[in-house]
C-alpha cells in the first residue's frame, strides 16, 4: 500500500525539483507557442526542457507516494545520476538554443516569448545545480557512489562524449582522426557501463577489487584522451583555415568545438583519477 510523504515535496531537494519541473514546462512550453525550434538544435533544446520535466516529475510522484523502493535500482544513485545530467542538458540548451535560433535584430511576442524561454532555462539549470549540490555525498560517505565527486564525473564525462559524438562528420580519411573516435567509444562505452551497473546494483557481481578497478581505468581513459587532445587538433586543422563565412554547422567549427569537449574531458578523467585515488589509497582512518 503505497503512503504519502510529503517531505518529498517540502524538503530543499523537493523545492529544488519542483522549480525545475515548473521552470522546465515554462521553457519548452513558450518555445513551443512560437514555432521557432525547427532543425537539430532546436529539436535538441525542445527534448532536452521535455525529458528533464518528465523525469524529474515522475522522481516527485514516485517520492511523493514512497514507490521508488519497489524498483530494481539504487534510487539515490540514480537520483544523483539524473540530475547531474538534467544539470548539463539544461545548460547546454540555455547556451545553444539563445545563440542558434534567436535572430537578430528581434522584437515583437515571439522574441520576448524567446527570451523569457531562455532566462526561464537558466534558471531551470540553476535549480538543477542546486539539487546536485544538495545530494553530492559528503566526504567520505561513498554509500552512493553516483552522488561521488567522482561518480558525478562519470556522467559528466559520458554527457561530454554524446556531445562530441553529435558533433562528428568526416574523419575516416585520416588514421589519426580514427583513433581519437576511438577513444571517445571506448571511454563513452566503459563509463556508461559503470553508470549503469552503480544504478542496476551489479556492481557486486564484478570478480576483481572495483574501486581499484575504476582508479586503473581513469588512469588509462586519461592518457586515452591524452593522446586524443594532441592528435584531433592536429589532423582536423593541418592545411586548413577558417572559411568564411562559417555558420555553426560549419566543419571547421564542429572540429574546433570537438578540440575544447575533448580537452574538458581530458580534465574530467585527470580530476577523477585524483578524486578515486585518495578515495582508494589515502582514506582518512
Amino acid at each position: 500500500v503505497a503512503s504519502t510523504n510529503l517531505r518529498a515535496l517540502t524538503s530543499w531537494v523537493g523545492i529544488a525539483r519542483l522549480a525545475a519541473v515548473v521552470l522546465s514546462c515554462l521553457a519548452f512550453s513558450l518555445v513551443a507557442s512560437t514555432g521557432r525550434f525547427g532543425g537539430p538544435y532546436g529539436t535538441w533544446c525542445m527534448f532536452s526542457w521535455c525529458f528533464c520535466f518528465a523525469v524529474t516529475l515522475l522522481v516527485l510522484l514516485l517520492e511523493l507516494l514512497e514507490l521508488y523502493a519497489l524498483l530494481p535500482l539504487s534510487w539515490d544513485d540514480f537520483t544523483a545520476a539524473f540530475s547531474m545530467l538534467a544539470a548539463l542538458m539544461v545548460f547546454t540548451s540555455s547556451v545553444v538554443y539563445p545563440t542558434t535560433l534567436i535572430s537578430s535584430p528581434c522584437s515583437g511576442s515571439p522574441c520576448a516569448r524567446q527570451a523569457v524561454a531562455t532566462a526561464a532555462s537558466c534558471l531551470c539549470f540553476l535549480a538543477y545545480a542546486v539539487e546536485v549540490s544538495l545530494t553530492r555525498a559528503r566526504p567520505g560517505d561513498i554509500s552512493s557512489f553516483l552522488s561521488t565527486v567522482p561518480g558525478l564525473l562519470k556522467v559528466f564525462e559520458a554527457y561530454v562524449a554524446c556531445l562530441i559524438f553529435s558533433l562528428l562528420d568526416a574523419y575516416s580519411r585520416e588514421p589519426g582522426l580514427m583513433w581519437c573516435v576511438a577513444v571517445y567509444s571506448l571511454c563513452f562505452i566503459f563509463t556508461l557501463l559503470i553508470i549503469i551497473f552503480t544504478v542496476g546494483r551489479c556492481l557486486t557481481y564484478i570478480p576483481c577489487p572495483l574501486e581499484k578497478m575504476l582508479v586503473g581505468y581513469n588512469f588509462v581513459a586519461m592518457l586515452m584522451y591524452l593522446t586524443a587532445t594532441i592528435l584531433w587538433p592536429l589532423y582536423s586543422f593541418r592545411g586548413q583555415s577558417r572559411p568564411d563565412p562559417c555558420d555553426p554547422s560549419c566543419p571547421w567549427n564542429k572540429h574546433l568545438g570537438i578540440t575544447f569537449l575533448t580537452i574538458f574531458n581530458l580534465i574530467a578523467y585527470l580530476v577523477d583519477l585524483v578524486y578515486s585515488t585518495r578515495m582508494v589509497f589515502f582514506r582518512a582512518p
